[in-house]
């Protein structure tokens, strides 16, 4: 809505106006973009107040800072909306039976170009390309470089591009900065930027002893793996991709992953919480046999579960000092994330 300027120009500069205009008359009013409004906190306040129902979207976490929701105490509720998740994206592609072949070719589709739904929804594969170019300029342009107020376009670019290059790695704001140039500070203001607009997403380190294990340095993955390839120029498949991939499904499922690291370099990909346990997780396009790593991290924090997730994978299940290791492709974390506790063995 607020893309419009007229919209935008009266909600500004008379917001009883705007609801006579746009409210009244329906149920509930829907407005977009509001982060682009002035003081949208207070009108918004006073709209909901009014008995107003409103859907208010934004594609940046702006809106959820203190400008507006501290206005809304009480009478607002937050949903974060993420791409197409691989049930989704079936759904969406009319699946719903899936052989060994389909299952890694919708896997791979998935992984190579997104979930942004306009993007599933084109059969042609410049076409799924082209949208994803726009979606990342327009990205660049308007949600970060125009409401985080960054007028280094360039440097932006080469920072997007270095992360992009960068996933499943420990990162360093230092390194980074000696690599582009660029002051330490920057760095930060725009890796947040790019956080509060759901392009990255950091994670930290997993631990409860510090002493052993290292770093609070984050790793930093996409939030949307075909928005990373269309900036990485479409560098293939590798096992970054995919780990960046499975840490998109966890997302999607309400997981907030962290990462596990030893002093020793020994590494868990991901470590989550399920009800009240931990789950370690490993991603490898296709897995052979338990990693030292991960019998380290289960000889050390005694989970009940574990899971070694692949692209190129047989369903597997072994024992190890009391924890169930499940070697399986993607949809075993749908299965045992949405499971209720007394489901779980």
């Amino acid at each position: 809505m607020f893309d419009d300027p007229d919209a935008r120009e009266l909600f500004d500069e008379d917001i009883k106006k705007f609801e006579m205009q746009y409210l009244e008359g329906y149920d509930v009013g829907i407005l977009d973009e509001i982060q682009y409004c002035k003081d949208a906190g207070s009108k918004l306040k006073y709209l909901v107040d009014k008995g107003r129902k409103l859907w208010i979207t934004s594609s940046s976490e702006i809106l959820l800072s203190g400008e507006v929701l501290s206005f809304l105490v009480g009478r607002a509720s937050i949903l974060r909306l993420y791409p197409f998740s691989y049930n989704e994206f079936l759904l969406a592609k009319g699946i719903k039976s899936l052989t060994s072949s389909i299952l890694k070719r919708s896997i791979w589709e998935h992984m190579e170009y997104g979930g942004y739904p306009k993007v599933v929804l084109a059969k042609d594969i410049e076409m799924k390309k082209t949208i994803l170019r726009d979606l990342y300029e327009t990205m660049l342009l308007k949600d970060i470089s125009k409401t985080f107020s960054i007028d280094d376009l360039s440097t932006l670019e080469d920072l997007a591009r270095y992360l992009s290059s960068s996933i499943g790695n420990v990162i360093s704001y230092t390194d980074i900065s000696n690599s582009l140039n660029i002051s330490f500070q920057t760095v930060k203001k725009y890796i947040d930027a790019m956080e509060k607009s759901y392009l990255v997403m950091r994670i930290s380190p997993y631990h409860t002893n510090v002493r052993k294990e290292i770093s609070k340095q984050p790793k930093i993955y996409f939030v949307d793996v075909g928005l990373r390839n269309v900036i990485n120029r479409w560098s293939g498949r590798d096992g970054r991709l995919f780990e960046n991939y499975v840490f998109t499904e966890l997302l999607k499922l309400g997981k907030k992953p962290k990462y596990w690291r030893k002093k020793s370099k020994l590494e868990i990909d991901f470590v989550v919480e399920h009800n009240n346990c931990i789950v370690p997780i490993e991603v490898k396009l296709q897995p052979d046999k338990v990693e030292r790593s991960l019998r380290s991290f289960i000889f050390q924090y005694k989970p009940k579960t574990a899971f070694i997730i692949g692209y190129n994978v047989d369903h597997k299940e072994e024992n190890i000092d009391g924890c169930k290791i499940i070697s399986s492709d993607i949809r075993s974390l749908y299965e045992y994330f949405s499971s209720k506790p007394d489901e779980i063995q």
